[in-house]
């Protein structure tokens, strides 16, 4: 597809996957973690204007000077910036001002790339697209998280289907030989910087299920007093469950016996063969324990990874995120991408039902800290 079309398409989905909301939805921030939907907008808006068009346009002229402080994320060199948590307080600019500026940034980008640009600028388009891309992941996890802590728990789209769980007719595990492994990306296609250098790793002998973690398998731990029994659980992990009085994964509740949970079309009843979701590596280690199984190390995951099915849940590695060997920061503000956040995190691999067509792949790093579970995380065991 031409970079133009792909621009386009890219583009579009974002206000595809807010075209179910009502205008007051796009201004919520229940909690740090989640950003207005009408933020994202803005913000991978102002990612090709402030990186494509204001340095290589000599005649474009900004949309409004303010809004590099307010759709600034995290990039220290760019300038100040509204702080996370003040996200939800920016009534204005207000959502018609944001379709604007998306119209306007689009105007000049889609000019721009009438010409064919300069590899390194073909390279940052790329990279822009595949940020608004982890965008639409966010807006689609961030929107249930908006509609899921709504009291009247509205859907969102009553025809969206959650993905169905992989049917797999091999056997429970799959057995890997020790051996030395090549990990990291290959190729000439697009990868994040995090994804490189390539480099072998030697991995004992293992095994790793075929199959994720189903809602019926978790609610079995919860039977047996999983929340309640310290034995299972990280230290940190205990001390998150006994603070937030965890007792069941994200958007359970439990209704006159009865687990339900929040989904696109509102609250139903848990669904026993869905691949659980929602859930920390605090709960995921301790199920893992339970079950006398451990989580595999994202290299194991990576090496298994071509004779497994994924791509439903985010899963959680044991393996904290660091830099591979041979790692370097990019100059500027891109460099701020990755690199900096390489501290007090875990690595999930895979994809989920809310990653966007072709964003993932084997070697792709997601990260979060350890208590985070509104992303669409889910648990495969290793041992």
């Amino acid at each position: 597809m031409h970079l133009k079309d792909k621009y386009g398409v890219v583009r579009q989905r974002s206000e595809t996957i807010c075209a179910p909301l009502k205008t007051e939805d796009y201004v919520v921030q229940p909690v740090v973690d989640v950003s207005p939907p009408k933020w994202h907008l803005g913000h991978t808006t102002w990612f090709f204007e402030t990186f494509l068009l204001k340095p290589n346009v000599p005649d474009y002229t900004e949309f409004d000077a303010d809004y590099n402080f307010v759709f600034n994320s995290y990039y220290e060199s760019v300038g100040a910036r509204v702080i996370r948590t003040n996200r939800g307080n920016l009534s204005r600019p207000a959502v018609e001002d944001i379709m604007r500026y998306r119209e306007y940034v689009d105007k000049a980008m889609l000019h721009l790339l009438e010409h064919e640009l300069p590899a390194d600028l073909q390279a940052l388009v790329v990279l822009g697209l595949n940020h608004e891309e982890q965008h639409q992941e966010l807006l689609l996890t961030d929107i249930k998280y908006i509609l899921g802590h709504n009291p009247l728990f509205p859907a969102y789209d009553k025809q969206r289907k959650p993905a169905a769980a992989p049917m797999h007719d091999g056997p429970e595990w799959l057995a890997m030989p020790e051996g030395m492994y090549s990990i990291g990306y290959e190729g000439n296609g697009f990868c994040f910087d995090n994804e490189q250098q390539r480099h072998k790793v030697f991995l004992q002998q293992y095994q790793i299920s075929t199959d994720l973690v189903t809602n019926a398998e978790y609610l079995d731990f919860m039977a047996a007093g999983g929340y309640t029994d310290f034995r299972y659980w990280h230290a940190e992990g205990w001390d998150w469950v006994k603070q937030q009085q965890v007792k069941a994964p994200l958007y359970w509740h439990e209704v006159d016996g009865k687990w339900m949970n929040y989904t696109w079309q509102g609250l139903q009843p848990v669904d026993g063969d869905a691949p659980v979701c929602h859930i920390s590596y605090y709960e995921a280690t301790a199920y893992a324990a339970w079950k006398g199984k451990r989580l595999p190390t994202e290299f194991e995951w990576e090496a298994a990874a071509p004779q497994l099915q994924w791509g439903t849940r985010w899963e959680w590695t044991e393996s904290a995120y660091l830099p591979y060997p041979g790692f370097t920061k990019a100059p500027g503000a891109i460099g701020e991408y990755n690199g900096k956040f390489m501290v007090s995190q875990m690595v999930l691999r895979g994809g989920s039902e809310v990653t966007p067509p072709d964003h993932s792949r084997i070697t792709y790093r997601n990260f979060f800290h350890p208590n985070l579970r509104w992303q669409f995380t889910g648990i495969r065991l290793a041992q």
